[in-house]
C-alpha cells in the first residue's frame, strides 16, 4: 500500500480533522508501522458512537498498517467518578470493553492505565515535568475532555486529569493520537508543551461524534448532543434487539426535508456508507418503489427536496444498523456477565 492510500484511510470519514497532514505524510515515509492510540473511559455499556464509530476508525488505521491500540483508562475513570468511583466495578467493566474492542477491531492492542503506571517511576517524573508547563487556569479550560466545566465542584485529583492524559501519550511513545472531536483540547495542549520538553510530537486525528436520536417525545431541542449512555431512549446500544432498535429509530427526530442535526441522516452517512457501497430505501410500489443510492450526497439531496418520507428513511436505516450490530449482539449473547 502506498503512502497516498494510507493517508486516504486515515482521512476517511468519520475523520473530521488531521493535525497535521504534512506530518502524517512524513511519518509514513519514515515509519512502516507508526504507533497509534485511542484512550477511552469506562462508563457503561457501549453504543453506536462509543464502539461502532470509534471502531470503524480504528479498523481504518489497522488497514493502513498502523500499530493500533485502545487505552482503557481505568485510573482516569476512577478520577472522573465513573461508577461512583468504585474501583472494583471499573475493573469488572474493563473486561467487557477489552472483549468488545478485540472482537470489533481484530488486531488491536489493549492497554490499561493501571498496567502503564505500575512500577513506573518515569511516568510520575514526566507528569511533574509536564505539569510545570501548565497553569491551573489552563487545566480548567481542558476539563471539557472529561465532560466537566469550571462550574462543577471538583476534587483536586480531577485537575490532574489533563496532565495525566498528556503524559500517557509520552509514556506510550505514540506517533498518532486519535479521539473524538471532544478531545481536541488535550491534543493541542500536547502539541504545544511537548516541544518545550523535547518530547516527540504526535499527529492528532479527530473523528466525528454522532448525535443521539433526539426522540420526538418531548425533545424539541435543535442543539447537537452526542449519543450518550445517560439517555437510553436516545442511544442505540450494541446489545439492543432488532425490535428495540426499530422502536427507538421510529421515535427519532427526523423532520421531512430537514438535513441539519438530523440523526437518522447522520447514521446513514457515518455508519451505513462507511460499511456499504450503496444504500436502498425500501418503499411500497404505491409510493414509487425502492430508491437506491451509491453515496451519501445523493441521499441527502433527495431527502432535502422532500422526495423521501422520514418513516421510509428511518425504517431502512434501522434495518441496516441492526444488520451491522447483529454480529456484536450475538457475540455477547453468552457473555452477559461482562456487562450486566
Amino acid at each position: 500500500m502506498d503512502i497516498e492510500e494510507k493517508i486516504n484511510l486515515v482521512n476517511r470519514f468519520p475523520t473530521e480533522e488531521i493535525i497535521q497532514e504534512e506530518e502524517l505524510n512524513h511519518l509514513f515515509q519514515t515509519n512502516n508501522a507508526p504507533k497509534h492510540y485511542l484512550g477511552i473511559e469506562l462508563s457503561g455499556i457501549l453504543h453506536l458512537g462509543s464502539l461502532l464509530i470509534t471502531g470503524f476508525k480504528i479498523n481504518d488505521f489497522i488497514k493502513a498498517g498502523i500499530n493500533t491500540s485502545v487505552y482503557l483508562a481505568d485510573w482516569h475513570s476512577f478520577i472522573n467518578n465513573k461508577f461512583s468511583g468504585n474501583w472494583d466495578e471499573i475493573q469488572k467493566i474493563i473486561k467487557y470493553y477489552d472483549e468488545a474492542f478485540r472482537f470489533f477491531c481484530p488486531g488491536v492492542k489493549i492497554i490499561r492505565s493501571a498496567e502503564l503506571y505500575h512500577n513506573n517511576d518515569d511516568y510520575w517524573k514526566n507528569l511533574v515535568q509536564f505539569s510545570k508547563h501548565m497553569t491551573l487556569s489552563r487545566a480548567v479550560r481542558c476539563l471539557t475532555i472529561m465532560g466537566r466545566t469550571e462550574k462543577d465542584q471538583l476534587d483536586l485529583a480531577q485537575y490532574l486529569y489533563p496532565s495525566m492524559q498528556a503524559v500517557d501519550i509520552k509514556e506510550l511513545d505514540l506517533d498518532i493520537v486519535h479521539a473524538g472531536t471532544d478531545q481536541r483540547k488535550i491534543h493541542m495542549l500536547v502539541r504545544e508543551v511537548f516541544p518545550k520538553l523535547k518530547w516527540k510530537v504526535p499527529v492528532a486525528v479527530h473523528h466525528h461524534l454522532i448525535p443521539g436520536l433526539r426522540s420526538t417525545e418531548g425533545d424539541t431541542s435543535t442543539l447537537f448532543n452526542k449519543m450518550s449512555k445517560s439517555n437510553p431512549k436516545s442511544s442505540i446500544f450494541i446489545h439492543d434487539s432488532e425490535p428495540e432498535i426499530m422502536a427507538k429509530i421510529k421515535l427519532a427526530w427526523a423532520k421531512q426535508g430537514v438535513i441539519d442535526n438530523n440523526p437518522i441522516l447522520e447514521y446513514a452517512k457515518y455508519i451505513i456508507f462507511h460499511e456499504y457501497d450503496s444504500f436502498t430505501i425500501e418503499r411500497s410500489s404505491k409510493f414509487g418503489g425502492d430508491m437506491s443510492f451509491s453515496n451519501y450526497t445523493e441521499l441527502e439531496l433527495e431527502y432535502k427536496t422532500g422526495k423521501i418520507h422520514p418513516l421510509d428513511l428511518k425504517l431502512s436505516v434501522g434495518r441496516k444498523i441492526n444488520e451491522i450490530v447483529a454480529p456484536i449482539r450475538e457475540h455477547f449473547s453468552n457473555k452477559k456477565e461482562l456487562f450486566c
